[in-house]
């Protein structure tokens, strides 16, 4: 913990920092002795930090053979699941931009006048929003990821396949909002799941591995609802677009079943490892941070770690970016009929939404990798937005076939590059105690998504080709995160230098001032 009188809020510290003598000082106007620098990050001992016994007797290299091997483990075991899960939650969301191609409208007798299928798409992120915070704090307080997550599975896989059960907009709009409302626990969940088990340095590339499962989805669906849209409908007097959900809702159920046996929990309470295994991942959390990590269900307070993220200023900086980019990449759930515009019939539009989807998982996988190996979030994220700006600036602007498929090929990426990008940075920058890391990423997830209830009104057929409305506000947007993230960048700058002269600035790490900053901890930027 902090000496006494060592640490101070942000204001009195920039009013010290600005002092006539230049110098930056303690609220005893004594200078305290400079911290360790992040170069020293990984010298645990100098730290101050001591490891448990069964991880201090190994050798350097023992240690290191024994971290790649659990590493390796980890994400045989975590990420194809995760991945697969996610691509089936996203499938299950987004399915009916899919369904409106093959007939959904039509049976339902949604008038093609009204906004009746924009409220029907935007209604589930009403759903979406309201769960994501309880359940993250929920999944934090029981540790038990590996039933709670294939739980809520089982349940939006049969609440999807319902939906080909539907015969009116009434019946639409209400299974729409249970679909939110319980797929909202996977997304945020899985955030927060994966931050329990890798450092800093590792969690963007896996945070783009969790994030390829939806723009998988994005390529594949595809090419599933073009398989059953041309060959399904009027199969034993079902609809395609019934088919399409009763299929993949099955689907979505019998993968869940599986992730039971195949996920594992948080580390102290995962029976497939070992003991050493065990020790050393938790001691690797706390050996990146400062501070220990997930230890047991007693020591999650749940509201007090919702209080913590509420009170820090860069939960709300993160909030504006992620918004904005989400907003941005709004064009992601009304694809197909942006792809319509080109001129082609149904099944042609469903294969073409799928290039841009297989670039952004090779540039998102590149973005990232680079991003962790470097250590570097803000030229990652804003660079990516130049691209998708670009992209939303020429769509609006042309009716060539060329040039407005090129822009479809371009904001997809753009977007989605920054985007996994910015995930990592929240648990980067807030990631202790977990349930402030929870509370976090849930509040910022659910919140930067309310951008999915206005946007399906500015997609609306009578505005196309161009979307003249909707590729205006997603500039805008976009340009707004850009803002936020350069705003966030020069205040993490500014927490490091203070940190490097031992000053520890209320909230700047993590309600605690003092612990993670003695042990080197220091913002990644």
């Amino acid at each position: 913990m902090s000496r006494p009188g060592s640490h101070i809020t942000d204001a009195d510290a920039e009013a010290d920092h600005d002092s006539s003598n230049g110098e930056s000082k303690s609220v005893n106007d004594v200078k305290t002795k400079p911290l360790p620098g992040a170069a020293d990050l990984n010298q645990a001992s100098a730290r101050g930090l001591q490891a448990p016994p069964i991880i201090a007797r190994l050798t350097p290299e023992q240690r290191l053979e024994l971290e790649k091997r659990l590493v390796k483990k980890i994400d045989v075991r975590l990420l194809p699941m995760l991945v697969l899960m996610y691509i089936l939650n996203y499938i299950d969301r987004n399915n009916i931009a899919a369904a409106k191609l093959a007939g959904l409208p039509e049976d339902l007798h949604l008038s093609p006048n009204s906004s009746e299928f924009q409220t029907a798409v935007s209604i589930l992120f009403v759903g979406y929003l309201l769960m994501q915070i309880p359940s993250n704090l929920f999944l934090n307080k029981i540790g038990k990821p590996a039933l709670y997550l294939p739980g809520c599975m089982i349940v939006w896989g049969i609440i999807s396949a319902l939906t080909a059960a539907v015969t009116n907009y009434g019946g639409l709009i209400a299974v729409r909002f249970f679909l939110g409302f319980v797929e909202a626990a996977y997304f945020p969940g899985c955030l927060y799941y994966l931050s329990c088990w890798y450092t800093r340095k590792e969690l963007g590339l896996r945070t783009a591995i969790l994030y390829s499962g939806a723009l998988i989805s994005g390529a594949f669906s595809g090419l599933i609802s073009a398989g059953i849209t041309a060959n399904m409908n009027g199969v034993r007097g079902i609809s395609a677009w019934q088919w399409l959900f009763i299929i993949e809702g099955v689907i979505t159920v019998a993968v869940a079943f599986v992730a039971f046996f195949v996920l594992p929990n948080f580390p102290r309470t995962t029976s497939w490892l070992s003991e050493e295994e065990k020790a050393l991942a938790a001691w690797r959390l706390e050996e990146d941070i400062g501070e220990d990590d997930w230890v047991d269900s007693e020591h999650q307070t749940l509201w007090y770690g919702a209080k913590l993220a509420f009170a820090d200023v860069k939960t709300y900086v993160l909030l504006v970016l992620l918004f904005g980019i989400i907003a941005g990449g709004s064009v992601t759930n009304f694809f197909p009929a942006v792809v319509k515009t080109l001129g082609y019939n149904n099944v042609i539009t469903l294969l073409l939404t799928c290039p841009p989807y297989v670039l952004t998982v090779i540039a998102t996988f590149i973005n990232a990798w680079h991003a962790d190996r470097t250590g570097e979030r803000y030229w990652h994220i804003t660079l990516s937005l130049v691209v998708a700006l670009a992209a939303f600036i020429l769509a609006a602007t042309t009716t060539g076939l060329a040039p407005r498929y090129l822009a479809m090929m371009l904001m997809v990426p753009g977007i989605y590059c920054g985007f996994v990008v910015a995930l990592a940075w929240i648990s980067n920058t807030l990631p202790r105690p977990p349930a402030k890391r929870a509370a976090a990423l849930a509040f910022i997830n659910a919140v930067s998504n309310a951008s999915s209830i206005y946007a399906s009104y500015m997609y609306q057929d009578s505005m196309a080709p161009r979307y003249v409305v909707a590729m205006s506000v997603n500039c805008g947007t976009t340009f707004m995160a850009m803002v936020a993230a350069l705003v966030l960048r020069i205040m993490l700058v500014r927490l490091n230098k203070k940190l490097d002269q031992g000053i520890f600035v209320e909230g700047a790490v993590n309600a605690l001032p003092g612990e993670a900053a003695q042990h080197g901890f220091r913002f990644k930027i």
